[in-house]
């Protein structure tokens, strides 16, 4: 590589990295709306063991003037009415549902707090809707605007600690759409049973869906806003006979469904939790968008319009099942449906190996009840241990390419660089001739890359790190911000994480011993600085947990080369290479990449050869 070329790369490397960061919206400026209604400030202290469903006291709200033509028209008698709150509430969550729309209004996770320690709402407000659509005596209804009215049920459940709410739509006698909610006691579902009965004459002839529209608008539930908006929000979906797929998560986007099947199921996934409904029956159609805002403390706003089948018929039953709860990956897992899958493990092979291996490793080193930074650190020695192999004959091989150097250094100063072809060839011979594989310290580790690359997905999306502290880190699901400018610097952002300039250190001082046992010289020598000065913008926003592990890393590198260190001799190895070259070259073992090198080097010299041939002249 010339040096044209490598600083070629460089200001490209450069120009890419910065273009993304200037690019970025000035999340300093971004603040957190206060949306905690003063209800859920005198919402009760403690744990309900078993679910309860009350009714709170209406709300003193204006019910909208509405002319004689509209109380007479299709549902006109629900068109006015009192907007009131009804709870169903468990251990884990507390749920309001409006008698405007009879739709869930807002959810509590109990359990779990925001980034500033506020109670963690799911969402609520005027901004969120939930109803039927579809066309009755000419005029197009949705049921979101309609007054509900609401009773306690007794359902048929099986265990004893479950409660259920019905609210119910009329239209007249015998004729009406009844939203049946129910709660177990240790669960995050809701379940919801849609009955519309004896409106196969009200509803318009030859309709052969209605449509399920859902509206919410996520509001800022962690620290690095941008990255929840820009990394981790975005909505997903699971078709019957499909694999579960999303929608992207940098850009707004519409996505029609159902051409590949029914829809089991779609979520609005925030970083660590997610709004999910289940159609036991499946939706026919739909479609789902995502839109990002930069309205403050907003992360996304979501719109999924789904089909539901239907006939002209006396009673329409449509099961449903709502869940609210944390990305946590076993809980994910045991709602199924591969519910799990919305939980980022990277791309083919790296969410293999981190489903299949990391993880199972991660959740019995969690089983002893230790501090998150002690598991890291012991996850980082297993996995160490288990490549100390690939380490060992990296060095290995490293220090062989070492003790060639003067020898090497000898085969350039006779060749000169002028015949780079001819160079390559000589090198070649001396690789043969002392059974030494170039590619020996590159290919150990290439076979780590994976690996290492597998936890670059694994930390950001591990739940369990989120508000866990270790040492000055707050969070190990977000950075620490060591140093916080107040504004925003082009390629770092608006803060310094210590965590991230502790990794970039380490992994410089490792660079420059890496060369120190590789031998490597010129341009070569400084490549490997190159990324760990871009990485240092890169991580910078990134979880502490990762760039901790990160760190871990190379410290256990360096403590393994030493050991190494003190088992290869280099004397014992320039003796070995010695005695390989007296070897008979008939029976020296010529690897795979040297005899293609080889036979690319004849190709080259003969193709060298015919262009210094002069042309033949023309008659």
């Amino acid at each position: 590589m010339d040096k044209n070329t490598f600083t070629g790369l460089f200001l490209i490397l450069i120009i890419l990295v910065g273009s993304t960061f200037l690019m970025k919206p000035n999340d300093q400026e971004l603040k957190r709306e206060k949306f905690v209604q003063d209800s859920i400030a005198n919402s009760k202290s403690g744990k309900n063991l078993a679910p309860v469903a009350k009714i709170n006291k209406p709300a003193q709200t204006q019910t909208p003037s509405l002319d004689s033509a509209q109380l007479k028209g299709p549902f006109g008698g629900a068109m006015a009415g009192t907007d009131q709150a009804v709870t169903l509430e468990n251990e884990h969550i507390k749920v309001n549902i409006s008698t405007k729309g009879g739709r869930v209004k807002s959810v509590l996770l109990k359990q779990f707090k925001t980034y500033d320690q506020k109670p963690l709402i799911m969402f609520e407000g005027d901004g969120n809707k939930f109803g039927l659509r579809f066309n009755a005596a000419g005029k197009s209804i949705s049921t979101n605007n309609l007054y509900f009215t609401p009773s306690t049920t007794s359902l048929s459940v099986a265990k004893s600690d479950s409660s259920s709410l019905t609210m119910r739509l009329n239209y007249a006698d015998g004729k009406y759409i009844d939203y049946v909610y129910s709660l177990k006691g240790d669960s995050y579902k809701v379940g919801l049973t849609i009955i519309a009965k004896g409106l196969q004459d009200v509803i318009a002839g030859g309709q052969q869906h209605l449509v399920l529209n859902w509206e919410t608008t996520l509001m800022q539930k962690e620290k690095d806003l941008s990255a929840e908006q820009e990394r981790y929000s975005t909505a997903y979906f699971k078709t019957v006979d499909k694999d579960v797929d999303h929608l992207g998560t940098a850009k707004d986007e519409k996505k029609d469904l159902g051409e590949n099947g029914k829809i089991q199921w779609f979520s609005f996934k925030q970083h660590f939790f997610s709004n999910v409904l289940f159609s036991k029956n499946g939706f026919d159609k739909g479609t789902l968008t995502v839109a990002t805002s930069l309205t403050p403390g907003v992360v996304k706003s979501f719109t999924a319009n789904m089909q539901l089948p239907y006939k002209q018929q006396e009673q329409a039953v449509y099961p449903l099942e709502f869940y609210f709860g944390p990305n946590k990956y076993q809980t994910l897992k045991a709602q199924g449906h591969d519910l799990e899958r919305q939980v980022d493990m990277g791309y083919w092979p790296l969410k293999y190996i981190n489903r299949f291996v990391v993880l199972p490793v991660f959740e019995l080193l969690d089983s002893f009840n230790w501090n998150y930074g002690l598991i890291i650190l012991m996850l980082t020695i297993a996995l160490k241990l288990v490549l100390s192999p690939l380490t060992y004959k990296s060095y290995l091989s490293m220090a062989k390419m070492r003790v060639l150097k003067p020898e090497m250094d000898e085969i350039k100063a006779k060749v000169g660089d002028d015949n780079p072809t001819l160079l390559q060839q000589e090198y070649l011979k001396l690789y043969k001739k002392a059974g030494v594989n170039p590619l020996g310290g590159c290919i150990p580790m290439l076979l780590q890359l994976p690996i290492v690359m597998a936890f670059f997905f694994f930390f950001p999306n591990l739940f369990e790190l989120r508000q866990q502290s270790f040492l000055w880190m707050d969070d190990l699901s977000t950075y620490d911000a060591f140093i916080k400018f107040g504004f925003t610097i082009p390629f770092l952002g608006n803060h310094i994480s210590l965590m991230c300039i502790l990794m970039t250190i380490s992994t410089l001082i490792y660079t420059y011993f890496n060369n120190q046992i590789s031998g490597a010289t010129g341009q070569m020598k400084y490549i490997g600085y190159i990324s760990p000065i871009i990485f240092l913008g890169v991580l910078n926003s990134y979880p502490a947990g990762l760039n901790y592990y990160y760190f871990l890393a190379n410290m256990l590198t360096f403590a393994q080369q030493f050991i190494i260190r003190q088992m290869v001799n280099d004397e014992k190895i320039h003796a070995q290479i010695q005695e390989n070259k007296k070897k008979p070259a008939e029976k020296k073992k010529t690897s795979g990449f040297q005899k293609r090198m080889e036979d690319y080097m004849r190709q080259q010299q003969v193709q060298g050869k015919d262009a210094l041939k002069p042309s033949p002249k023309k008659k």
